[in-house]
């Protein structure tokens, strides 16, 4: 979470929670595959095993989320190496493109994905899409950089704050529209969570993702 919000995020003595259910050039073309692998694909949940952890100070939401996501590729670095590798620092991490660097350099893959309509458009959204369920059916997460104000938060955010904050897309379920959410801030204990795609598509912009 960005320090210029005054909430410190609740570090849990344990710090780690396992959870069973699981610069690169800003592009807005993903010039990957789009498609799904070759096998059938059944419609549903899909989920990636993770290693999740709660952020251990109010400002590494970033290198707790790039941990996450590493996790899904069974790459294990400590939240306070992942913060000098950031260049993370009391006000946060600045960039996203500071995240897909690092997660390139451990498992190659990464793009950064900027936002910066908000609104967002159709084909950013569309794009988001695609993107999510690209990465995750190759086991993938995908890190968000997320600007969220009263009004239009995740569950248990403090209220009349706008959070600005980085958290793991760990999952979606294309029936539903929703993606499965490993939220390191664990605000009022809500750690892994489902959202209405559309509320995550509200929530990245100005800002971007690594996909």
């Amino acid at each position: 979470m960005h320090a210029r919000t005054p909430f410190a995020a609740a570090v849990l003595a344990a710090a780690l929670v396992a959870a069973p259910l699981a610069l690169a050039p800003v592009s807005t073309a993903d010039p990957r595959p789009t498609a799904a692998p070759a096998q059938v694909r059944p419609a549903g949940e899909h989920v990636l095993q993770v290693d999740y952890q709660v952020q251990q100070t109010g400002y590494w939401c970033g290198p707790a989320a790039t941990r996450i996501a590493l996790s899904a590729r069974g790459v294990y670095r400590s939240q306070a190496d992942l913060a000098a590798e950031l260049g993370t620092h009391t006000g946060g991490t600045d960039w996203i493109g500071q995240v897909t660097r690092v997660l390139g350099g451990y498992v190659g893959w990464y793009e950064t994905k900027e936002m910066p309509n908000d609104p967002p458009t159709q084909a950013q959204k569309d794009l988001l899409w695609r993107d999510i369920v690209l990465d995750i059916d190759n086991g993938y997460a995908i890190v968000a950089n997320i600007v969220a104000p009263p009004g239009n938060q995740p569950p248990g955010y403090p209220p009349g704050q706008t959070i600005y904050h980085y958290f793991t897309v760990i999952g979606y379920d294309d029936v539903n529209r929703t993606v499965l959410i490993a939220d390191p801030a664990s605000f009022s204990g809500n750690q892994i969570y489902w959202l209405t795609f559309d509320q995550l598509a509200s929530l990245i912009p100005p800002k971007g993702y690594s996909a």
